[in-house]
Protein backbone atom coordinates (compact mmCIF):
# COMPACT_ATOMS: atom_id res chain seq x y z
CA UNK A 1 0.00 0.00 0.00
CA UNK A 2 2.76 2.38 0.70
CA UNK A 3 4.21 2.20 -3.08
CA UNK A 4 0.22 3.96 -4.02
CA UNK A 5 -0.13 5.82 -1.32
CA UNK A 6 3.70 7.73 -1.67
CA UNK A 7 3.63 7.64 -5.90
CA UNK A 8 0.06 9.23 -5.18
CA UNK A 9 1.05 12.25 -2.97
CA UNK A 10 4.56 12.63 -4.37
CA UNK A 11 3.21 13.28 -8.11
CA UNK A 12 0.41 15.26 -6.99
CA UNK A 13 2.30 17.60 -5.11
CA UNK A 14 5.14 17.51 -7.67
CA UNK A 15 2.39 18.34 -10.69
CA UNK A 16 1.13 21.54 -9.09
CA UNK A 17 2.27 24.34 -11.30
CA UNK A 18 4.05 21.77 -14.19
CA UNK A 19 3.66 22.26 -17.84
CA UNK A 20 1.31 19.27 -17.52
CA UNK A 21 -1.41 21.37 -15.35
CA UNK A 22 -0.93 24.59 -17.28
CA UNK A 23 -1.88 21.89 -20.36
CA UNK A 24 -4.59 21.32 -18.89
CA UNK A 25 -6.07 24.64 -17.66
CA UNK A 26 -4.82 25.84 -21.66
CA UNK A 27 -7.13 22.61 -23.09
CA UNK A 28 -10.05 23.27 -21.21
CA UNK A 29 -9.98 27.28 -21.90
CA UNK A 30 -9.91 26.15 -25.30
CA UNK A 31 -12.35 23.39 -25.89
CA UNK A 32 -15.13 23.62 -22.48
CA UNK A 33 -15.13 20.18 -22.69
CA UNK A 34 -14.40 18.45 -19.34
CA UNK A 35 -15.11 14.77 -19.84
CA UNK A 36 -12.97 14.15 -23.03
CA UNK A 37 -10.26 16.31 -21.78
CA UNK A 38 -10.00 14.34 -17.93
CA UNK A 39 -10.52 10.63 -20.14
CA UNK A 40 -7.27 11.94 -22.33
CA UNK A 41 -5.43 12.78 -19.33
CA UNK A 42 -6.25 9.49 -18.03
CA UNK A 43 -5.23 7.46 -21.32
CA UNK A 44 -1.72 9.36 -21.90
CA UNK A 45 -1.34 9.27 -18.23
CA UNK A 46 -1.74 5.33 -17.90
CA UNK A 47 0.23 4.74 -21.29
CA UNK A 48 3.47 7.07 -20.42
CA UNK A 49 3.55 6.31 -16.60
CA UNK A 50 2.84 2.42 -17.33
CA UNK A 51 6.05 2.72 -19.90
CA UNK A 52 7.88 4.22 -17.25
CA UNK A 53 7.12 1.79 -14.73
CA UNK A 54 7.60 -1.23 -17.27
CA UNK A 55 11.08 0.41 -17.81
CA UNK A 56 11.55 0.89 -13.73
CA UNK A 57 10.98 -3.02 -13.42
CA UNK A 58 13.56 -3.79 -16.44
CA UNK A 59 16.36 -1.08 -14.67
CA UNK A 60 15.57 -3.38 -11.44
CA UNK A 61 16.55 -6.63 -13.15
CA UNK A 62 19.28 -5.36 -15.25
CA UNK A 63 21.37 -3.40 -12.99
CA UNK A 64 23.23 -4.85 -9.74
CA UNK A 65 21.88 -3.65 -6.20
CA UNK A 66 24.59 -1.65 -5.44
CA UNK A 67 24.99 0.38 -8.28
CA UNK A 68 20.92 0.61 -8.38
CA UNK A 69 21.12 1.94 -4.95
CA UNK A 70 23.39 5.07 -5.80
CA UNK A 71 21.88 5.49 -8.92
CA UNK A 72 18.05 5.61 -7.46
CA UNK A 73 19.10 8.13 -4.85
CA UNK A 74 20.71 10.13 -6.61
CA UNK A 75 18.10 10.01 -8.86
CA UNK A 76 15.55 11.33 -6.17
CA UNK A 77 18.02 14.11 -5.14
CA UNK A 78 17.93 15.04 -8.40
CA UNK A 79 13.87 14.62 -8.44
CA UNK A 80 13.87 17.24 -5.47
CA UNK A 81 16.38 19.74 -6.80
CA UNK A 82 13.89 19.85 -10.46
CA UNK A 83 11.01 20.03 -8.74
CA UNK A 84 12.40 23.57 -7.16
CA UNK A 85 12.19 24.52 -10.82
CA UNK A 86 9.05 25.99 -12.39
CA UNK A 87 7.68 24.85 -15.93
CA UNK A 88 6.99 26.80 -18.26
CA UNK A 89 4.65 24.94 -21.27
CA UNK A 90 6.10 24.89 -24.65
CA UNK A 91 3.17 26.47 -27.52
CA UNK A 92 3.78 24.00 -29.80
CA UNK A 93 2.89 21.18 -27.10
CA UNK A 94 -0.77 22.56 -27.52
CA UNK A 95 -1.24 23.07 -31.64
CA UNK A 96 -2.27 19.91 -32.43
CA UNK A 97 -4.66 19.43 -35.33
CA UNK A 98 -8.45 19.81 -34.61
CA UNK A 99 -9.06 16.61 -36.35
CA UNK A 100 -8.15 14.40 -33.76
CA UNK A 101 -10.83 16.02 -31.38
CA UNK A 102 -10.71 16.88 -28.04
CA UNK A 103 -9.95 13.22 -26.71
CA UNK A 104 -7.34 13.18 -29.28
CA UNK A 105 -5.80 16.45 -28.92
CA UNK A 106 -5.53 15.92 -25.31
CA UNK A 107 -4.16 12.51 -25.26
CA UNK A 108 -1.46 13.54 -27.82
CA UNK A 109 -0.20 16.96 -25.58
CA UNK A 110 -0.55 15.16 -22.61
CA UNK A 111 1.69 12.09 -23.75
CA UNK A 112 4.16 14.00 -25.87
CA UNK A 113 4.27 17.01 -22.76
CA UNK A 114 4.97 14.16 -20.11
CA UNK A 115 7.73 12.40 -21.94
CA UNK A 116 10.67 13.18 -20.27
CA UNK A 117 8.86 15.32 -17.26
CA UNK A 118 9.93 15.17 -14.12
CA UNK A 119 6.68 12.89 -13.29
CA UNK A 120 7.43 10.40 -15.61
CA UNK A 121 11.20 10.23 -14.38
CA UNK A 122 9.81 10.08 -10.69
CA UNK A 123 7.67 7.33 -11.66
CA UNK A 124 10.59 5.54 -13.15
CA UNK A 125 12.40 5.99 -9.84
CA UNK A 126 9.84 4.90 -7.66
CA UNK A 127 9.08 1.60 -9.63
CA UNK A 128 12.89 0.50 -8.77
CA UNK A 129 12.42 1.81 -5.18
CA UNK A 130 9.34 0.13 -4.37
CA UNK A 131 9.23 -3.27 -6.99
CA UNK A 132 6.04 -2.65 -7.48
CA UNK A 133 5.85 -1.07 -10.99
CA UNK A 134 1.50 -1.85 -10.79
CA UNK A 135 0.98 0.09 -7.58
CA UNK A 136 3.91 3.06 -8.16
CA UNK A 137 2.12 3.29 -11.74
CA UNK A 138 -1.84 3.32 -10.28
CA UNK A 139 -0.77 5.58 -7.40
CA UNK A 140 1.03 8.18 -10.10
CA UNK A 141 -1.45 8.23 -12.58
CA UNK A 142 -4.45 9.21 -9.15
CA UNK A 143 -1.24 11.60 -8.70
CA UNK A 144 -1.53 13.48 -12.08
CA UNK A 145 -5.70 12.97 -11.93
CA UNK A 146 -5.56 15.09 -8.44
CA UNK A 147 -3.60 17.45 -9.55
CA UNK A 148 -5.07 18.17 -13.05
CA UNK A 149 -8.65 17.54 -12.96
CA UNK A 150 -8.94 20.26 -10.77
CA UNK A 151 -7.53 22.42 -13.37
CA UNK A 152 -9.82 21.53 -16.14
CA UNK A 153 -12.67 22.74 -14.49
CA UNK A 154 -11.57 25.50 -12.26
CA UNK A 155 -8.87 26.76 -14.34
CA UNK A 156 -6.69 29.86 -13.08
CA UNK A 157 -8.68 30.85 -10.72
CA UNK A 158 -7.34 28.35 -8.38
CA UNK A 159 -4.06 28.46 -10.00
CA UNK A 160 -3.62 31.53 -8.98
CA UNK A 161 -4.52 30.92 -4.70
CA UNK A 162 -2.23 27.70 -4.48
CA UNK A 163 1.52 28.98 -2.64
CA UNK A 164 2.84 26.77 -5.35
CA UNK A 165 6.70 27.39 -3.99
CA UNK A 166 5.07 25.79 -0.76
CA UNK A 167 3.76 23.26 -2.32
CA UNK A 168 7.02 22.40 -4.26
CA UNK A 169 8.61 22.91 -1.25
CA UNK A 170 7.06 19.88 -0.17
CA UNK A 171 7.44 17.91 -2.93
CA UNK A 172 11.03 18.32 -3.20
CA UNK A 173 11.42 17.71 0.58
CA UNK A 174 9.89 14.29 -0.04
CA UNK A 175 12.05 13.45 -2.84
CA UNK A 176 15.11 14.45 -0.97
CA UNK A 177 13.92 12.34 1.74
CA UNK A 178 13.96 9.01 0.01
CA UNK A 179 17.06 9.98 -1.90
CA UNK A 180 18.88 10.29 1.34
CA UNK A 181 17.21 7.01 2.94
CA UNK A 182 17.95 5.32 -0.28
CA UNK A 183 21.63 6.68 -0.35
CA UNK A 184 21.78 5.52 3.71
CA UNK A 185 20.48 2.19 2.82
CA UNK A 186 17.30 1.80 3.69
CA UNK A 187 15.85 -0.05 0.34
CA UNK A 188 18.86 -2.55 1.29
CA UNK A 189 15.63 -5.14 2.68
CA UNK A 190 14.93 -4.43 -0.95
CA UNK A 191 17.85 -5.98 -2.38
CA UNK A 192 19.42 -2.50 -3.30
Amino acid sequence: MEPLLISTGVVALAEIGDKTQLLAFILAARFKKPVPIILGILVATIVNHGLAGALGAWITSAVSPEVLRWVLGLSFLGMAIWTMIPDKIEEEETRVARRFGVFGATLITFFLAEMGDKTQIATVAMAVHYTSPLLVVTGTTLGMLIADVPAVFVGDKLANRIPMRLVHSIAAAIFALMGTATLLGAGSKLGF
